[in-house]
C-alpha cells in the first residue's frame, strides 16, 4: 500500500464525507493512468479505503489503460447496456458524453447547499471543461496544468541562475541557446528545451496560445473553434522556430511518454509535461530541479487538463446514490490531499490546501504551488463536438507545421477549414 494513504486506513472517517446509508451495492468504476509512477495502486488504495468504511458498498476499480482506451471502452459498454457506474475521462470528453446520451449531470443528485459547498468549491478554471448550458457534468479529480521543468544543474553549468526559470518567450529562447551543447562534431548533447508534439500536442499547444492573448480554441458551447487566428498562428510560428530557426529543440515530432525520461537522463535541460509528473521526475531525479509556470508572450497562460468524475445512466437509484456518496468522499479534502500528494496532480479545491498534509507538503515541494497559481491564467483545454476529429485535425496540423509540409498559417487554416465543416451539424 502507498505511504501516502496509510492515513486513510487509520481512521480519516471522522473528516471525511461519510456514506449516506446502509447500501447493500456494488459499484463498477473505470479509471485510466496517464502519468508515470504508481498512480493504478494509489486509486485501489483510495477505493479499498472508502469500502472499510462502508462496507454495504463494493467498489471494482478496472484500470482500463489509456484515456482514450478508457473513453472507448465507457462508450462501448453504455451502448450494450452495461455502463459502469462511474469513469474517469478527459474533462474534454464532455461534450461527447452528452452527444453519447450516456451520463448525468452531477447537480440533480445533490441539494441546493452542496451545488454552492461541493460543486461551487472547486476551481472555477477546472469548471470550464465541467460544464455546460447550466449543468455540472464532470467533477474535478485527476487535473492538471502543463508546466515547465528545467534542471538546476544544467542551469548551473551554463552559466544560467539556477533557481530562476524562463518567464517569457524570448527567455525560452535565449536560455535554451546557453542550455543546448554540441560536441566538437557538431552533434547535440544536450537540447535546451523539449515541448512533445505526439500524444498532446493540442494541449500543450493551447498554453502558447493562452500566453500570445487568446482565451480559448473554441467556444463555450462546444460548436465553434477559432484555429486560425493571429494569436493562434503566432503561437504555431513560435513552436515551429524552437527547432527550426533556434535549434535549441530536436527537430521532428518529440514524443509525449518519452518527455520525462529525456529530462531525468539529461537529454533536454527544460521539458514541457504536465504537473501530474511531478512526483515521477521528484523520485527518479538525480539532479535539482525547479518547476515553473509556461513563459508569457502578450500575458502568462496555460491550459486545464486530466481527468474528470463522470455518473453513468442505466444505474439502480441505490447505485447512484453510493457512486455520488463515493466521489464526494474521494474529492473531500482529507482524500484529494492525498491523491495529489501521491501523483502530483493539481488539488481541485481550496479546501484541500488548508489541510495539514497539503500545508506541510507545499512546504517540503514548492513545485505542487505552481499549477495552483497558474490556475488564474488558465484557459480550458479543446473541448467540442466531435472532439476526438477535431482535435485530431488540429493536432495532424499541428505535426504538418512541425515536420515542414505546411506552412503555420496554411496549416492552420486547414484546420479550421476542416473544423468547421464537422461541427456545421450543431450550429
Amino acid at each position: 500500500m502507498t505511504n501516502t494513504l496509510k492515513s486513510l486506513l487509520a481512521g480519516t472517517a471522522a473528516i471525511a464525507l461519510t456514506s449516506t446509508g446502509a447500501l447493500a451495492v456494488d459499484l463498477e468504476f473505470y479509471f485510466p493512468v496517464a502519468v508515470g509512477g504508481d498512480a493504478a495502486s494509489v486509486i485501489e488504495d483510495l477505493t479499498q479505503a472508502y469500502m472499510d468504511e462502508n462496507p454495504d458498498v463494493s467498489i471494482n476499480a478496472v484500470y482500463t489503460g489509456s484515456y482514450a482506451d478508457t473513453t472507448t471502452r465507457a462508450i462501448t459498454a453504455a451502448r450494450g447496456g452495461n455502463a459502469p457506474q462511474l469513469a474517469i475521462l478527459l474533462s474534454t470528453d464532455m461534450f461527447a458524453m452528452i452527444d453519447e446520451d450516456i451520463v448525468l449531470p452531477w447537480d440533480d443528485f445533490v441539494s441546493e447547499e452542496e451545488l454552492e459547498s461541493w460543486i461551487g468549491g472547486f476551481y472555477p478554471a477546472f469548471m470550464r471543461n465541467s460544464q455546460t448550458e447550466g449543468k455540472t457534468w464532470g467533477i474535478p479529480f485527476q487535473r492538471s496544468t502543463p508546466v515547465l521543468f528545467w534542471n538546476k544543474d544544467a542551469f548551473a553549468a551554463a552559466g544560467l541562475d539556477a533557481d530562476v526559470a524562463p518567464e517569457t518567450w524570448d527567455d525560452l529562447v535565449e536560455f535554451g541557446k546557453a542550455l543546448t551543447i554540441r560536441d566538437d562534431a557538431g552533434n547535440v548533447t544536450q537540447w535546451g528545451v523539449r515541448f512533445p508534439s505526439s500524444g498532446f500536442p493540442s494541449w500543450l499547444y493551447t498554453g502558447l496560445v493562452a500566453s500570445n492573448g487568446q482565451d480559448a480554441l473554441a467556444n463555450e458551447a462546444g460548436t465553434e473553434v477559432y484555429f486560425n487566428t493571429p494569436e493562434a498562428v503566432g503561437a504555431l510560428e513560435y513552436l515551429v522556430s524552437l527547432a527550426g530557426e533556434h535549434e535549441i529543440m530536436a527537430p521532428g515530432i518529440l514524443d509525449w511518454g518519452a518527455t520525462p525520461r529525456a529530462f531525468l537522463d539529461g537529454e533536454s535541460a527544460i521539458v514541457w509535461t504536465t504537473t501530474g509528473n511531478l512526483t515521477n521526475i521528484r523520485a527518479n531525479a538525480t539532479f535539482d530541479f525547479g518547476v515553473g509556470m509556461l513563459p508569457a508572450n502578450v500575458r502568462p497562460g496555460a491550459p486545464t487538463g486530466g481527468g474528470n468524475f463522470y455518473l453513468f445512466d442505466g444505474a439502480s437509484d441505490e447505485q447512484l446514490e453510493a457512486a455520488v456518496d463515493f466521489v464526494k468522499w474521494a474529492t473531500a479534502p482529507e482524500q484529494a490531499a492525498d491523491w495529489s500528494i501521491a501523483t502530483g496532480y493539481v488539488a481541485p479545491r481550496e479546501d484541500t490546501w488548508d489541510t495539514t498534509r497539503m500545508q506541510e507538503y507545499a512546504q517540503e515541494v514548492p513545485g505542487a504551488l505552481v499549477a495552483r497559481e497558474q490556475l488564474q491564467y488558465a484557459v480550458p483545454e479543446l473541448s467540442t463536438f466531435e472532439g476526438p476529429r477535431i482535435t485530431q485535425l488540429l493536432n495532424d496540423n499541428i505535426a504538418a507545421a512541425i515536420v515542414g509540409d505546411k506552412t503555420p498559417a496554411q496549416a492552420l487554416a486547414d484546420a479550421q477549414t476542416a473544423a468547421d465543416a464537422i461541427l456545421a451539424a450543431y450550429q
